[in-house]
């Protein structure tokens, strides 16, 4: 077992990793910009290194600095939860170099990951659909056009290396994609410091499904069931929910066997997901590897039973797989909200400042990760989660009311937040009924362009 663990993060998935730790009696040592040093991971973790500046290019993808933090605290291992560092192959061989055990993915996964026409060259091998493209990488207008015409219009643009929404753009006809084109390259070479495009069909709001995985050094690899996250806005999900509406018994066991093979094609190792796109004719197509843990692995957790972050570590230290999914009790249906620091009535602003009123829900079947108090001060420099509120119940009846009930006592004041959006969805025939799709939130959005 590990001594002591370094958690490259901040915020709720901070708290999260840093808890899991002390459950399994391993001390932690947390990392913290000046703008978090009166955050929570700071005050529950057994020892912090502060890291001067506030941007997380100076902070929290400073990989020289995480690592000196390590050596010097002792830590045998760094976990860099979602984000900044995590899908970072760079910093995963260095903590290797540096004799420091990164807890994820090995390097070579996140590189095939990561690359996401090499991921799909591999689903393809593997025998695993993938939606019609371009097959190779694009720099340049003139062989967009060219492809994107064989292709069939409307098609979408994508960066190869990265997602997130970032160099994302939808193309409706050839006077589109000229515009769009050299916008998404900037946008994929700033992100990602890659500018490398691919192109593939649009399908025309899909719903949007994924699977959990986890791997081990003896080549076992299981999956932990599906989530549904077609409820999401600019290709940023706002609700997801385990399992699917969408999916009935044959094509849950069908997708599900088709990540598997996904994933024993680049022999993948701890945590990760493969996620696909649900067509409305029940057609699934590959779309990715996250080779990572995902925000919204709580709700696997709710209706599985499986800590996914102890199992990082646990598989981390080289120990097996000794169930699979068939062997997990069920335990109901889930649902996660994302609440964000933003003004979804002023087209989702940034809402920084401080909690005056805090008042967090409670009750049965409710689970609340969060890093917030009441004084706490929402910096304008990260990310704008502040917490995840899920919910468990025997259905997903059950799931949406117990939701509702929490978000209905849930209190963050004056800083604004998504709590009445969460509201509105979750109070929508279509959702209670199923019946949406990557397009369903525009309703609730009527002066907001998704494209």
């Amino acid at each position: 077992m590990f001594n002591k663990i370094l958690v490259a993060n901040r915020g709720e998935i901070a708290v999260r990793i840093i808890r899991a730790c002390r459950d399994l009696g391993i001390k932690t040592v947390a990392i913290c910009s000046e703008a978090d040093r009166q955050g929570l991971p700071p005050v529950i973790a057994d020892e912090l290194v502060c890291l001067p500046g506030f941007k997380p290019a100076d902070t929290y993808l400073n990989m020289e600095k995480i690592l000196q933090a390590a050596r010097e605290t002792g830590s045998q291992a760094i976990h860099p939860g979602y984000g900044y560092l995590a899908e970072n192959e760079e910093f995963a061989v260095g903590c290797s170099e540096s004799g420091i055990v990164f807890i994820g993915p090995d390097p070579m996964n996140i590189h095939l990951a990561g690359n996401k026409l090499k991921a799909k060259e591999r689903a393809v091998q593997a025998g695993v659909p993938v939606i019609p493209g371009s097959g190779r990488g694009i720099t340049s207008l003139e062989d967009a056009a060219v492809i994107a015409a064989d292709i069939g219009y409307p098609v979408m643009i994508k960066a190869s290396a990265g997602g997130g929404g970032r160099g994302m753009r939808v193309c409706s006809d050839r006077g589109v994609l000229r515009e769009e084109f050299p916008i998404a390259r900037a946008e994929a070479g700033s992100a990602f410091g890659d500018p490398t495009l691919y192109i593939e069909k649009y399908l025309h709001n899909p719903r949007h499904i994924e699977i959990q995985i986890l791997g081990d050094r003896f080549g076992k690899v299981i999956h932990l069931g599906e989530r549904e996250c077609s409820v999401q806005r600019r290709y940023q999900k706002l609700l997801e929910e385990s399992p699917s509406p969408a999916l009935d018994d044959d094509l849950r066991e069908r997708i599900g066997q088709a990540a598997l093979k996904v994933a024993r094609s680049i022999n993948y190792f701890n945590a990760g997901t493969v996620e696909f796109m649900l067509d409305g004719n029940k057609n699934f197509y590959f779309m990715e590897i996250n080779p990572r843990l995902q925000v919204e692995h709580p709700v696997t957790e709710a209706v599985t039973g499986v800590d996914i972050v102890r199992e990082q570590i646990r598989l981390s230290l080289g120990e097996p797989l000794e169930y699979d999914f068939s062997s997990l009790p069920g335990r109901g249906w889930a649902i996660e909200c994302r609440i964000n620091a933003e003004d979804p009535e002023r087209w989702f602003l940034p809402s920084p400042g401080v909690i005056e009123c805090y008042r967090p829900p409670g009750g049965y079947g409710i689970r609340l990760d969060t890093h917030i108090y009441q004084g706490y001060q929402v910096p304008p420099y990260y990310d704008s989660l502040l917490a995840k509120l899920i919910s468990c119940g025997p259905d997903r009846k059950s799931a949406i009311n117990i939701m509702l009930r929490a978000l209905g006592e849930f209190t963050i004041e004056p800083v604004k937040t998504t709590i009445p959006l969460h509201k509105k969805i979750l109070s929508d025939d279509l959702f209670v009924e199923g019946a949406f799709d990557t397009g369903f939130v525009k309703k609730f959005l009527p002066d907001e362009d998704e494209d």
